[in-house]
């Protein structure tokens, strides 16, 4: 099993269709996997378990887990939310099977304290709201007060997109079947499916379309440092933001260029300052005189959008240096359709960091058709800007020119704080200093980001009132730790 692979529906479909013939037969791996899921989240068998099944094959991997558990001695009460003429003919001989067995079927939800309630409702076929019946069921297993356990992805909820189709069901766990889904990872999704279990059915899914972000994407630039080096050896990295009353933007991301790694740090100030007394080591320098000597640079942390800060724009995408942007530097690019042309020209490594609303902007829509199909918002900003796409928010998407995407996992509500994106351009520019490849170099930035920030909540800083330039430190151990392969 990759537990990396990510496949929308209609990839799902074709692996599918690849093993239509398979034995034994999907459904019967499926219903095995989930009767063992339940198992386990029964405790080896304690209490009564409720089984809602609906419609379509989901309903079938419920007859089918119903039936396994039966037969090892474990009768839950399962309600039909379907009629069985009208069953797939798989989930049909399903259903024959569980009353064949001896199992019954109830029109409704009885009002009993159940150990479990399995979420067999709707699968990753789902492209419209719940009609009224099955939102009532939805908010039923919602309210049972035991954990629930949602089979492929919880009901209601987008596959390909993350978006809550009416109403969904909040998982305790998701066993999700041959590979993710992107709507496991972005947007509602990770609010809804609780823990993630994958289950392959023992199956071969072939590449995958896109991936779950891991070690794995940007481990081979993991090495050990020689011990004959200095610090030219590691780069330059020049920041350009820090307009009057945003300097505290630059400074956030020069501190996180420096402590992850860039050999010299440049902070280009549109407001001067003699220093950063918080990071002394940060060369404080005019905006204009970073550009020849910056090996790699970021633009837009405290930008501002005056006729001073379009100016350092135009130099930064003319700039043949690997190039982030982010915030206003966006923003600018958005505003100024000549010189988005350009950056799309560049022959340099161009990386974008929108959050939701910049990436509407360059696209000329709105934020809610952004958020309507994420990876597909991702995906044609990268194709039209030729740079290189982190779209931030819930499960960030990675994006690349080739078409190549990636979601990412970690992370949580800490990150939506003012300046965590400015943390994140001095993480990413800090990388491209040191050589980095630009695809890896956002991989582990994104990345690190989000692992700094669980590994703050892991010990009881935040989520609520994490500050942005406290990730810095942790995101620094991270780094340190995965080179030296812990």
């Amino acid at each position: 099993m990759n537990p990396a692979a990510i496949f929308r529906t209609a990839g799902i479909r074709v692996i599918e269709a690849r093993h239509a013939d398979a034995h034994p037969p999907l459904m019967e791996r499926a219903g095995k996997a989930l009767a063992d899921a339940a198992l386990e989240m029964l405790g080896g068998g304690r209490g009564t378990p409720l089984i809602v099944a609906g419609p379509g094959n989901n309903g079938g991997d419920g007859f089918v887990c119903a039936r396994l558990l039966k037969a090892r001695g474990i009768v839950p009460a399962l309600v039909f939310a379907g009629a069985a003429d009208r069953l797939p003919d798989d989930a049909r001989a399903a259903h024959d099977a569980w009353l064949a067995a001896g199992g019954k079927i109830l029109p409704e939800i009885p009002d009993f304290p159940f150990a479990l309630a399995v979420d067999a409702l709707f699968g990753i076929g789902l492209a419209r709201p719940l009609e009224a019946r099955y939102g009532e069921l939805v908010e039923a297993i919602n309210g049972r007060g035991c954990p629930v356990l949602a089979v492929d992805i919880p009901s209601g909820l987008c596959a390909d997109t993350g978006r809550i189709l009416g109403n969904a069901v909040r998982a305790s766990r998701t066993i999700t079947f041959i590979a993710l889904k992107p709507g496991l990872l972005t947007l509602d999704g990770p609010d809804c499916c609780g823990d993630l279990r994958i289950s392959d059915l023992g199956l071969d899914a072939g590449e995958p379309e896109g991936r779950r972000i891991s070690a794995d994407l940007f481990r081979n630039c993991l090495r050990p440092r020689l011990k004959n080096s200095h610090k030219g050896s590691f780069g330059t990295a020049g920041i350009l933001g820090g307009a009057k009353g945003y300097a505290g933007a630059a400074l956030l991301a020069g501190r996180a260029a420096l402590r992850l790694g860039a050999g010299r740090v440049l902070v280009g100030m549109l407001e001067r300052l003699a220093v950063d007394p918080a990071q002394p080591e940060l060369m404080l320098r005019e905006a204009g005189e970073v550009f020849g000597l910056a090996s790699a640079l970021a633009v837009g942390p405290g930008l501002g959008q005056s006729k001073t800060a379009l100016d350092l724009m135009r130099k930064a995408v003319d700039a043949p240096r690997p190039l982030v942007v982010d915030a206003d530097g966006l923003n600018l690019l958005a505003e100024h359709p000549v010189i988005l042309n350009r950056l799309s020209r560049r022959q340099s490594p161009t990386i974008l960091t929108p959050h939701p609303l910049e990436a509407a902007r360059l696209l000329k829509t709105d934020t809610t058709a952004v958020q309507a199909d994420r990876v597909a918002a991702a995906l044609e900003l990268a194709r039209r800007t030729r740079a290189h796409v982190a779209l931030k928010g819930c499960g960030t998407i990675l994006a690349s020119p080739d078409g190549q995407w990636a979601i990412n996992a970690t992370g949580n509500p800490g990150l939506a704080s003012a300046g965590s994106g400015d943390a994140l351009a001095g993480i990413a520019v800090a990388l491209l200093a040191q050589g980095w490849p630009v695809r890896e170099t956002l991989a582990c930035a994104v990345h690190l980001h989000g692992a700094a920030a669980d590994a703050l909540v892991a010990r009881g800083i935040g989520p609520v009132g994490l500050a942005a330039g406290e990730l810095v430190d942790d995101a620094r151990a991270l780094l340190n730790r995965w080179i030296a392969g812990d």
